[in-house]
């Protein structure tokens, strides 16, 4: 399942080594690439049923969900309500843990995808005087995501356009004790803070996860780093297998 603003071709360099051994689906979630979203309001909770009807439709008994960012918290929400269908579970990167900072990162991201943005307008226009003074990177960063939000428009409507009590609903925290499905969770160390705290919480919640941190390893490791996932991936499954 893919992440937050990308769609299935983000597997395609994992799929192309993991195929030899292994027989691999990657479905565009719906609203996101050539699937459409058939209602016009976007919930975790119906992303997870379409998951379960695609599983249904392809006459799949077990699967291993494999998982990057928001696919991480579809997959872990799926995985609370059909584990009789799941023999392990690997998620990278996951979202979906309920924390201060991801409540911050909403408000913050809710006033930069306004049209026209207030916020976005004055961080252009000190955007000259910072870059005198050597501080530009921080803005300059947050322009270039702003323009990764509004092309990824349901994935910006998910994470930041609903209601905050109805992100909040849908947030796991005390259910993933429950999670009784064998997890990995991968993590670049070098992603945001607020990825390696999720990542991190999920290790902690689960009672049936491991967390590997990749040194080098950034906020997209499907397709910086499809080696070491893929090898990750082998030796999560071979270990299940024996």
């Amino acid at each position: 399942l893919h992440g937050s603003w990308y769609n299935s071709s983000q597997w395609l360099p994992v799929m192309e080594r993991l195929s030899l051994d292994y027989h691999c689906f990657a479905p565009d979630l719906p609203g996101f690439g050539e699937s459409e979203f058939s209602s016009t309001h976007y919930s975790i909770n119906q992303i997870v049923e379409s998951l379960a009807e695609y599983i249904a439709t392809l006459k799949l008994e077990k699967v291993y969900l494999v998982a990057h960012s928001l696919g991480g918290w579809i997959a872990a929400s799926y995985a609370l309500k059909y584990s009789e269908q799941l023999l392990g579970v690997i998620l990278i990167s996951p979202e979906g843990i309920n924390l201060a900072a991801v409540k911050a990162r909403w408000r913050l991201f809710r006033f930069l995808i306004q049209k026209p943005s207030f916020l976005c307008w004055v961080l252009q226009l000190i955007y000259p005087f910072v870059r005198l003074l050597g501080a530009h990177t921080k803005i300059k960063n947050i322009l270039q995501f702003r323009q990764k939000l509004l092309l990824s428009s349901t994935g910006t409507k998910i994470l930041f356009r609903r209601r905050w009590t109805e992100i909040q609903a849908e947030l796991l925290t005390a259910e993933l004790a429950f999670l009784k499905v064998k997890t990995l969770i991968l993590q670049g160390y070098k992603d945001t803070k607020i990825a390696l705290s999720m990542s991190k919480f999920y290790a902690d919640l689960l009672p049936m996860a491991k967390l590997h941190l990749i040194n080098s390893g950034g906020d997209n490791l499907p397709e910086q780093m499809p080696d070491v996932v893929v090898e990750e991936i082998r030796v999560f499954l071979g270990n299940e297998e024996r």
